[in-house]
């Protein structure tokens, strides 16, 4: 066979080719071929349905080209999606790349909306004079309705506590020595200006103006049992006094001069003791400062107690 027929029968067969995707199944032999193909689609996309040109038309090629357009592998078909490359499961996106500046590029970097602001420290607040400081704790002290500590006492005035305490003693020691008709005392764990004894039956005529809110005696002596007993149930202050006294703690309760601190560990009883009111109404630092019951009492009590056994 000379060139020239090798390079006619080459084009031929190149231009009557035929992709498998586009070709038509082989009809069985007992079904006839127009059925089959009116029951099977074609695949493909729509440029495979156009039928191959005649070997006629086709253009000649050269011998170089001809052979490369024979022997190239088929596209994959156009029904069949594309292979994409999955990561293996468990491990996420970006994981097991080798540490370079393509690693650090793919990993996003969070910014910073803005600088961040370097605040100064406070700068601490000036001394105060001698002078300012009293004037200061004596302006706090006239509006105060319960006694204050000395620590917040310095916390408002922004000054060292070791300031405050020795100013206040300092106060309380002017007022005494001048005379006036009130004093500055400590009471309840803190500070608070107090009108002077003798001056009492002015203070109570003008503040209760004929009206009396005074104890009556048994919640008198119930209180007082509370307040050398602390803390204590009701059993025991009902022993102590001998009657019952369920009511009279009510009462104090209500007023808030006693309150419950608890039970009793073997008895499950509730125990009872006075409150900061108390201490407050009575013109006390602590129950510590309570008077000794001894002075008050008979001298044959050890005779009265004999006699109640």
């Amino acid at each position: 066979m000379s060139d020239e027929e090798r390079r006619d029968s080459l084009a031929d067969q190149a231009a009557a080719w035929v992709p498998p995707w586009e070709r038509r199944p082989t009809p069985a032999p007992d079904s006839p071929a127009e059925d089959l193909g009116d029951e099977l689609p074609l695949q493909g996309p729509k440029s495979a349905m156009i039928p191959a040109q005649p070997a006629a038309t086709a253009p000649a090629e050269s011998p170089d080209q001809v052979p490369s357009a024979v022997d190239a592998p088929p596209p994959a078909p156009a029904d069949e999606p594309a292979a994409v490359p999955t990561e293996p499961a468990g491990e996420p996106a970006g994981q097991g790349e080798p540490a370079g500046e393509g690693a650090a590029a793919a990993v996003p970097r969070k910014q910073a909306a803005g600088r961040r602001r370097v605040t100064a420290a406070p700068e601490p607040a000036p001394e105060l004079g001698d002078a300012e400081l009293r004037g200061a704790l004596e302006a706090i002290l006239l509006v105060v309705d319960e006694p204050v500590s000395e620590l917040a006492l310095a916390e408002v005035l922004e000054q060292p506590a070791e300031r405050v305490g020795p100013m206040l003693d300092e106060i309380a020691a002017g007022y005494t020595a001048a005379g006036h008709g009130f004093e500055l005392r400590r009471a309840a764990g803190g500070w608070r200006l107090y009108t002077r004894p003798e001056y009492a039956t002015y203070v109570e005529r003008f503040v209760l103006d004929g009206q009396s809110a005074r104890l009556t005696q048994a919640a008198l002596e119930t209180l007082a049992v509370i307040a050398y007993k602390q803390p204590v149930t009701r059993s025991r202050i009902s022993a102590i006094r001998g009657v019952n006294c369920d009511g009279v703690i009510r009462t104090l309760v209500s007023r808030g001069l006693v309150e419950e601190c608890g039970t009793e560990p073997d008895s499950g009883a509730f125990l009872y003791r006075t409150t900061t009111m108390f201490l407050e109404k009575l013109g006390l630092n602590s129950v510590a400062d309570l008077p000794p019951l001894a002075p008050f009492l008979p001298d044959d009590v050890e005779e009265l107690a004999d006699a109640t056994r």
